[in-house]
Protein backbone atom coordinates (compact mmCIF):
# COMPACT_ATOMS: atom_id res chain seq x y z
CA UNK A 1 0.00 0.00 0.00
CA UNK A 2 1.71 3.59 -1.14
CA UNK A 3 1.82 5.72 1.69
CA UNK A 4 2.31 9.58 0.79
CA UNK A 5 3.54 12.73 2.57
CA UNK A 6 3.10 15.90 2.24
CA UNK A 7 6.16 17.80 3.65
CA UNK A 8 5.97 21.41 4.38
CA UNK A 9 9.02 23.09 5.45
CA UNK A 10 12.09 24.59 4.13
CA UNK A 11 14.75 24.29 0.81
CA UNK A 12 17.98 24.74 1.18
CA UNK A 13 19.99 24.27 -2.15
CA UNK A 14 23.26 23.17 -0.37
CA UNK A 15 22.96 21.10 2.75
CA UNK A 16 20.74 19.68 4.93
CA UNK A 17 17.67 21.34 6.68
CA UNK A 18 13.54 20.87 6.74
CA UNK A 19 12.61 19.14 3.56
CA UNK A 20 15.79 18.62 2.18
CA UNK A 21 16.58 16.69 5.70
CA UNK A 22 13.34 14.54 5.27
CA UNK A 23 12.61 13.41 2.03
CA UNK A 24 15.59 11.60 1.30
CA UNK A 25 14.99 9.28 4.50
CA UNK A 26 11.65 8.91 3.96
CA UNK A 27 12.14 7.91 0.06
CA UNK A 28 14.43 5.80 1.44
CA UNK A 29 12.19 3.94 3.83
CA UNK A 30 9.52 3.53 1.20
CA UNK A 31 7.51 6.71 1.47
CA UNK A 32 6.26 9.07 -1.43
CA UNK A 33 6.83 12.67 -0.58
CA UNK A 34 5.44 15.70 -2.12
CA UNK A 35 7.19 18.42 -1.08
CA UNK A 36 6.34 22.03 -0.42
CA UNK A 37 9.37 24.12 0.21
CA UNK A 38 8.33 27.55 2.77
CA UNK A 39 11.44 29.03 1.88
CA UNK A 40 14.23 28.34 -0.38
CA UNK A 41 17.60 29.93 1.15
CA UNK A 42 21.16 29.05 -0.57
CA UNK A 43 22.09 27.52 2.58
CA UNK A 44 20.99 27.55 6.52
CA UNK A 45 21.08 30.61 8.37
CA UNK A 46 23.94 29.38 10.64
CA UNK A 47 26.64 30.23 7.94
CA UNK A 48 28.15 33.45 7.49
CA UNK A 49 26.17 34.58 4.25
CA UNK A 50 22.79 33.57 2.69
CA UNK A 51 20.28 34.55 0.34
CA UNK A 52 16.71 33.56 -1.07
CA UNK A 53 13.23 33.22 -1.08
CA UNK A 54 10.27 33.07 1.35
CA UNK A 55 6.71 31.14 0.16
CA UNK A 56 4.10 33.87 1.16
CA UNK A 57 0.59 32.53 2.53
CA UNK A 58 -1.03 33.02 -0.76
CA UNK A 59 1.79 31.25 -2.78
CA UNK A 60 1.47 28.52 -0.46
CA UNK A 61 -2.33 28.36 -1.42
CA UNK A 62 -1.46 28.63 -5.29
CA UNK A 63 0.06 25.43 -5.30
CA UNK A 64 -2.45 23.71 -2.84
CA UNK A 65 -5.04 24.72 -5.06
CA UNK A 66 -2.79 22.99 -8.20
CA UNK A 67 -2.61 19.68 -6.12
CA UNK A 68 -6.28 19.85 -5.41
CA UNK A 69 -7.72 20.57 -9.02
CA UNK A 70 -5.97 17.69 -10.17
CA UNK A 71 -7.55 15.87 -7.62
CA UNK A 72 -4.12 14.31 -6.26
CA UNK A 73 -4.99 15.86 -2.69
CA UNK A 74 -4.78 12.57 -0.96
CA UNK A 75 -2.48 12.17 1.82
CA UNK A 76 -1.62 9.84 4.38
CA UNK A 77 0.64 11.72 6.85
CA UNK A 78 1.59 15.72 7.24
CA UNK A 79 4.56 16.58 8.30
CA UNK A 80 5.84 20.59 9.52
CA UNK A 81 8.53 22.04 10.71
CA UNK A 82 9.76 25.83 11.09
CA UNK A 83 7.57 28.10 10.19
CA UNK A 84 7.63 32.04 11.30
CA UNK A 85 4.85 33.84 9.74
CA UNK A 86 1.43 33.76 11.45
CA UNK A 87 -1.07 34.00 8.27
CA UNK A 88 1.87 31.34 6.69
CA UNK A 89 0.82 29.19 9.83
CA UNK A 90 -3.12 29.63 9.62
CA UNK A 91 -2.84 28.46 5.88
CA UNK A 92 -1.24 25.40 6.58
CA UNK A 93 -3.83 24.87 9.39
CA UNK A 94 -6.76 25.18 6.83
CA UNK A 95 -4.72 22.84 4.24
CA UNK A 96 -4.50 20.36 6.99
CA UNK A 97 -7.96 20.72 8.47
CA UNK A 98 -9.21 20.18 4.44
CA UNK A 99 -6.94 17.07 4.06
CA UNK A 100 -8.07 15.16 7.17
CA UNK A 101 -11.48 16.14 5.94
CA UNK A 102 -10.87 14.18 3.01
CA UNK A 103 -8.69 11.19 4.56
CA UNK A 104 -9.99 11.36 8.68
CA UNK A 105 -6.75 8.39 8.93
CA UNK A 106 -4.44 11.06 7.53
CA UNK A 107 -1.55 11.90 10.82
CA UNK A 108 -0.19 14.92 11.13
CA UNK A 109 3.28 15.04 12.47
CA UNK A 110 4.09 18.27 13.80
CA UNK A 111 7.51 19.80 15.23
CA UNK A 112 6.02 23.03 16.32
CA UNK A 113 9.49 24.90 16.09
CA UNK A 114 9.49 27.92 18.45
CA UNK A 115 12.81 28.33 20.66
CA UNK A 116 15.30 26.12 22.78
CA UNK A 117 17.16 26.98 25.78
CA UNK A 118 15.13 29.68 27.21
CA UNK A 119 15.31 31.73 23.55
CA UNK A 120 12.19 32.34 21.18
CA UNK A 121 14.37 32.13 17.72
CA UNK A 122 10.15 32.19 15.82
CA UNK A 123 8.32 35.85 16.64
CA UNK A 124 6.11 35.60 19.64
CA UNK A 125 2.84 35.86 17.90
CA UNK A 126 3.52 32.07 16.42
CA UNK A 127 3.00 30.91 20.15
CA UNK A 128 -0.65 31.70 20.32
CA UNK A 129 -1.51 29.87 16.49
CA UNK A 130 0.60 26.40 18.02
CA UNK A 131 -1.24 26.21 20.66
CA UNK A 132 -4.64 27.11 20.14
CA UNK A 133 -4.79 25.72 16.06
CA UNK A 134 -2.05 23.26 15.16
CA UNK A 135 -1.14 21.17 18.20
CA UNK A 136 -5.04 20.17 18.29
CA UNK A 137 -4.81 19.26 14.62
CA UNK A 138 -1.42 17.22 15.59
CA UNK A 139 -1.33 13.62 15.80
CA UNK A 140 2.21 13.31 16.34
CA UNK A 141 4.42 16.37 18.34
CA UNK A 142 8.11 16.73 18.57
CA UNK A 143 8.72 19.93 21.09
CA UNK A 144 11.74 20.03 22.69
CA UNK A 145 11.65 21.29 26.45
CA UNK A 146 11.44 24.88 25.94
CA UNK A 147 8.56 24.43 23.07
CA UNK A 148 6.74 21.97 25.81
CA UNK A 149 7.21 24.46 27.84
CA UNK A 150 5.47 27.61 25.83
CA UNK A 151 2.56 25.51 24.86
CA UNK A 152 1.65 24.29 28.09
CA UNK A 153 2.48 27.26 30.55
CA UNK A 154 4.24 24.78 32.86
CA UNK A 155 7.58 24.21 33.63
CA UNK A 156 9.84 20.90 33.22
CA UNK A 157 12.31 20.49 36.42
CA UNK A 158 11.78 16.82 37.77
CA UNK A 159 10.74 13.45 35.34
CA UNK A 160 7.28 13.92 36.92
CA UNK A 161 7.10 17.38 35.47
CA UNK A 162 7.74 16.42 32.09
CA UNK A 163 5.07 13.36 32.45
CA UNK A 164 2.23 15.80 34.04
CA UNK A 165 3.30 18.26 30.30
CA UNK A 166 2.79 15.10 28.19
CA UNK A 167 -0.17 14.24 29.62
CA UNK A 168 -1.36 18.16 28.95
CA UNK A 169 0.00 18.35 25.63
CA UNK A 170 -2.57 14.95 25.14
CA UNK A 171 -5.08 16.73 26.65
CA UNK A 172 -5.07 19.67 23.97
CA UNK A 173 -4.70 17.11 20.79
CA UNK A 174 -2.12 14.53 19.98
CA UNK A 175 -2.10 11.16 20.63
CA UNK A 176 2.30 10.85 20.36
CA UNK A 177 3.96 12.96 22.37
CA UNK A 178 8.36 13.00 22.17
CA UNK A 179 10.43 15.65 24.23
CA UNK A 180 13.26 15.22 21.86
CA UNK A 181 15.38 17.19 24.36
CA UNK A 182 15.59 18.10 27.97
CA UNK A 183 17.75 19.70 30.44
CA UNK A 184 16.59 16.91 33.05
CA UNK A 185 20.14 15.13 34.82
CA UNK A 186 20.67 12.17 33.20
CA UNK A 187 21.41 8.78 35.56
CA UNK A 188 24.27 8.04 33.18
CA UNK A 189 26.46 11.63 33.79
CA UNK A 190 26.45 14.44 31.76
CA UNK A 191 27.50 13.30 28.52
CA UNK A 192 24.24 12.34 28.30
CA UNK A 193 20.82 14.02 27.32
CA UNK A 194 17.42 12.60 28.36
CA UNK A 195 14.77 12.54 26.10
CA UNK A 196 11.22 11.63 26.92
CA UNK A 197 8.21 10.11 25.28
CA UNK A 198 4.19 9.13 25.21
CA UNK A 199 1.52 7.53 23.58
CA UNK A 200 -2.11 7.43 24.43
CA UNK A 201 -3.32 4.04 23.72
CA UNK A 202 -7.03 3.08 23.65
CA UNK A 203 -7.83 -0.71 24.96
CA UNK A 204 -10.22 -3.50 23.39
CA UNK A 205 -12.68 -1.74 26.45
CA UNK A 206 -12.40 1.37 24.83
CA UNK A 207 -10.54 2.68 28.18
CA UNK A 208 -7.42 5.09 27.88
CA UNK A 209 -3.68 4.23 28.69
CA UNK A 210 -0.64 5.61 28.09
CA UNK A 211 3.20 4.27 27.46
CA UNK A 212 5.86 6.41 28.78
CA UNK A 213 9.35 5.92 27.95
CA UNK A 214 12.29 7.54 28.66
CA UNK A 215 15.75 8.04 26.92
CA UNK A 216 19.13 8.74 27.40
CA UNK A 217 21.01 9.80 24.59
CA UNK A 218 24.97 10.48 24.25
CA UNK A 219 25.98 14.42 23.73
CA UNK A 220 28.02 15.37 20.86
CA UNK A 221 30.38 18.10 21.05
CA UNK A 222 29.03 20.61 18.02
CA UNK A 223 26.14 22.22 16.36
CA UNK A 224 23.97 20.49 13.45
CA UNK A 225 21.48 21.89 11.55
CA UNK A 226 18.82 19.40 10.45
CA UNK A 227 18.65 17.18 13.43
CA UNK A 228 15.47 17.87 14.21
CA UNK A 229 14.09 18.01 11.04
CA UNK A 230 15.14 14.37 9.98
CA UNK A 231 14.31 13.17 14.31
CA UNK A 232 10.27 14.08 13.25
CA UNK A 233 10.84 12.59 9.82
CA UNK A 234 12.08 9.29 11.13
CA UNK A 235 9.64 9.21 13.92
CA UNK A 236 7.10 9.78 11.36
CA UNK A 237 8.46 6.43 9.14
CA UNK A 238 9.45 4.44 12.43
CA UNK A 239 5.55 4.70 14.23
CA UNK A 240 4.00 4.23 10.68
CA UNK A 241 5.78 0.75 11.10
CA UNK A 242 5.50 0.42 15.13
CA UNK A 243 2.27 1.61 15.08
CA UNK A 244 1.42 0.75 19.16
CA UNK A 245 5.23 0.75 19.92
CA UNK A 246 6.75 3.85 20.72
CA UNK A 247 8.86 2.70 22.61
CA UNK A 248 10.34 0.33 19.20
CA UNK A 249 9.78 3.84 16.82
CA UNK A 250 11.85 6.13 19.33
CA UNK A 251 14.75 3.19 19.60
CA UNK A 252 14.66 3.12 16.05
CA UNK A 253 15.01 7.44 15.37
CA UNK A 254 17.15 7.95 18.06
CA UNK A 255 19.45 5.26 16.60
CA UNK A 256 19.27 6.70 13.14
CA UNK A 257 20.20 10.04 14.73
CA UNK A 258 23.24 8.54 16.48
CA UNK A 259 24.89 6.82 13.20
CA UNK A 260 24.19 9.90 11.15
CA UNK A 261 25.40 12.38 13.59
CA UNK A 262 28.83 10.30 14.19
CA UNK A 263 29.63 9.64 10.67
CA UNK A 264 28.90 13.82 10.43
CA UNK A 265 30.93 14.82 12.93
CA UNK A 266 34.07 11.91 11.98
CA UNK A 267 34.08 13.58 8.54
CA UNK A 268 33.55 17.30 9.57
CA UNK A 269 36.72 16.77 12.69
CA UNK A 270 38.91 15.13 9.47
CA UNK A 271 38.15 18.13 7.44
CA UNK A 272 38.87 20.94 9.78
CA UNK A 273 42.13 19.15 10.90
CA UNK A 274 43.39 18.75 14.14
CA UNK A 275 42.62 21.12 16.74
CA UNK A 276 40.42 23.05 14.44
CA UNK A 277 37.10 23.74 14.99
CA UNK A 278 34.57 22.95 12.02
CA UNK A 279 32.81 24.99 9.70
CA UNK A 280 28.94 24.98 9.25
CA UNK A 281 29.80 23.65 5.88
CA UNK A 282 31.93 21.01 7.03
CA UNK A 283 29.37 20.00 9.71
CA UNK A 284 26.15 19.38 7.16
CA UNK A 285 25.02 16.26 8.11
CA UNK A 286 26.39 13.04 6.16
CA UNK A 287 22.78 12.21 5.32
CA UNK A 288 23.48 9.71 1.46
CA UNK A 289 26.71 8.63 3.21
CA UNK A 290 24.06 7.17 6.32
CA UNK A 291 21.75 5.53 3.45
CA UNK A 292 22.00 2.15 4.91
CA UNK A 293 21.93 3.03 8.72
CA UNK A 294 18.57 4.74 7.78
CA UNK A 295 17.64 1.79 6.14
CA UNK A 296 18.44 -0.43 8.96
CA UNK A 297 19.74 1.21 11.99
CA UNK A 298 21.63 -0.88 14.36
CA UNK A 299 20.05 0.14 18.01
CA UNK A 300 22.80 2.09 20.28
CA UNK A 301 19.87 3.43 22.52
CA UNK A 302 17.50 1.79 24.29
CA UNK A 303 14.14 3.34 26.02
CA UNK A 304 13.38 2.62 29.43
CA UNK A 305 9.00 2.04 29.84
CA UNK A 306 8.47 4.68 33.03
CA UNK A 307 4.75 3.34 33.40
CA UNK A 308 1.57 2.21 31.54
CA UNK A 309 -1.28 4.62 33.30
CA UNK A 310 -4.45 4.66 33.02
CA UNK A 311 -5.97 7.72 32.35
Amino acid sequence: MECRVLSIQSHVVRGYVGNKSATFPLQVLGFEVDSINSVQFSNHTGYAHWKGQVLTAEELNVLYEGIKLNKVNHYDYILTGYSRDTSFLETVVEIIQELKKANPSLVYVCDPVMGDQGAMYVPENLLPVYRDKVVPLADILTPNQFEAELLTGRKINTEEDAVVVMDLLHKMGPETVVLTSTDLPSKQGDQFLVALGSQKIVKPDGTNTSQKICMDIPKVDAVFVGTGDLFAAMLLAWTHHHPKDLKAACEKTVSVMHHVIKRTITYANEMAGPGKRPSPAQLELRMVQSKADIENPAIVVEAKVLHKSSQ
